[in-house]
């Protein structure tokens, strides 16, 4: 287990791809802090779940979009469990919608979830990575952020955001021994994706060379590579999980 004696917070990890990465983290030896923005009963399902691999847990309700509340969780966190070796910014929301109609509060909803909660997250435990001198930083990001969509002008704006925030970050603290590196998922079986028309999901599973849409469990093994000391020298990257899409 190479993850034994770490601890990893994880944010949006009460369903989809968030809750995969946390089991996988567990089934690896880590610890793992449940970070989830209102369904408790989802994130203490996955928390019985780790519990169940024999590995601490606790869960946080914490709205990531706001600064003092996420302040609050790191402070919590590090005193339940002590230390933290991997943030895993993964919280995200859609409020989809062509630029023409789209309100400015939901393109202002997105980009605060979706790149202002990583950034958050990523300032309020700097100083203890620092102190450290390691740690793991992944940021999920996606393929819409690397080749845009339309309909999805806030989303896709987060999560480019999301992959400069990745490489300034990469590049501050590599002399520290801090890695920090965004994964771009493409088409992955999620609550989110399942609310596609039939017609839709069809559409875009023509467009991937692989011909199947992919699992949050692909996405998971990778952040779970790059968590671990066999990645200790890859810092600053933007790997897709798309199963080709983004060739």
């Amino acid at each position: 287990m190479q993850l034994q004696d770490k601890v990893a917070l994880i944010t949006g990890a009460s369903r989809g791809i968030g809750k995969a990465i946390a089991l996988r983290l567990a089934q690896e030896g880590a610890s793992i802090a449940v970070v989830y923005a209102g369904n408790h009963q989802a994130a203490q399902e996955t928390a019985n779940e780790i519990e169940g691999l024999g590995r601490k847990v606790k869960t946080y309700a914490c709205d990531v979009s706001d600064y003092n509340a996420t302040g609050e969780l790191v402070k919590t966190v590090l005193a339940d469990f002590g230390q933290v070796d991997i943030l895993v910014n993964n919280a995200g929301i859609t409020r989809d919608g062509l630029i023409l109609s789209m309100k400015e509060e939901d393109f202002d909803a997105v980009l605060n979830t979706n790149l202002k909660g990583a950034f958050y997250l990523t300032r309020h435990l700097y100083s203890h990575f620092m102190r450290k001198r390691s740690g793991r930083i992944l940021n999920i990001s996606s393929v819409v952020g690397l080749h845009g969509n339309a309909g999805q002008a806030n989303y896709a704006a987060a999560k480019a955001g999301l992959i400069g925030l990745t490489k300034s970050t990469a590049k501050e603290l590599a002399g520290r021994g801090v890695t920090c590196n965004a994964i771009a998922p493409g088409y992955i079986e999620s609550d989110m994706t399942a609310a596609l028309p039939e017609k839709a999901r069809q559409a875009i599973l023509g467009s991937i060379p692989a011909k199947r849409p992919g699992n949050p469990e692909d996405v998971a093994a990778l952040v779970a590579f790059l968590a671990g000391e066999n990645a200790s020298y890859i810092t600053g990257e933007v790997i897709r999980v798309d199963g080709g899409m983004g060739m």
